[in-house]
């Protein structure tokens, strides 16, 4: 470990690699509203943050957990469909809250196409958030409604039904057909547009 009379230990959230101080300075000098979106293993988060000297305020926000309670989500919540519905539905509460713009604050920069899927959501609901085309990859219009995950399973369950059997098998226990992904999305995603 350095030591001496010039060094400085740097702060918990930067080293455990949670917060990027520099970039966040710049975000809340700008006294814009945030975009934040984070990303676990399993889950996604999506608020819109106004900067207070006396801590952050969200004004609106979703998670990925909220599609299984409420919009008949049967699926994973850590996969690009849902990053996708839980920034939808994330923009469409900030629309009933009277926000239509924000600039994006991605934090330290995990799990990429989940983040732009859910960016994604958040532009789609209405959120005006300046960005440029180049920042989304070509694949990723095709993958936000799970079609290839549906095209994959079709594949699979042809060639090699039990090959299907073992990488499908978390849906299969809980009775989610695969071959139908894009239908659940789209259930999911009226569902949304109905309730939220």
């Amino acid at each position: 470990m350095a030591k001496g009379p010039r060094y400085r230990r740097p702060l918990r959230r930067r080293v455990e690699e949670k917060t990027n101080y520099h970039k966040r300075l710049k975000l809340i000098k700008s006294k814009k509203l945030r975009a934040a979106i984070r990303a676990s293993s399993n889950h996604i988060t999506v608020q819109v943050i106004k900067s207070k000297l006396e801590g952050d305020e969200i004004l609106a926000s979703s998670h990925s957990r909220e599609l299984l309670l409420n919009y008949d989500w049967k699926a994973n919540t850590g996969n690009l469909p849902a990053s996708y519905l839980t920034g939808y539905l994330a923009g469409l509460r900030a629309k009933k809250a009277g926000i239509s713009e924000a600039i994006l604050d991605l934090g330290i920069f995990y799990h990429r196409n989940r983040i732009l899927a859910a960016f994604k959501g958040l532009l789609d609901a209405g959120i005006e958030i300046p960005h440029k085309d180049e920042f989304f990859p070509e694949s990723l219009e095709g993958r936000v409604d799970g079609s290839h995950i549906e095209d994959y399973a079709k594949l699979l369950k042809k060639e090699d039904p039990e090959k299907y059997e073992q990488v499908f098998s978390g849906y299969l226990s809980t009775k989610v057909n695969p071959t139908k992904f894009t239908q659940i999305f789209s259930n999911s995603l009226k569902k949304i547009e109905n309730n939220a």
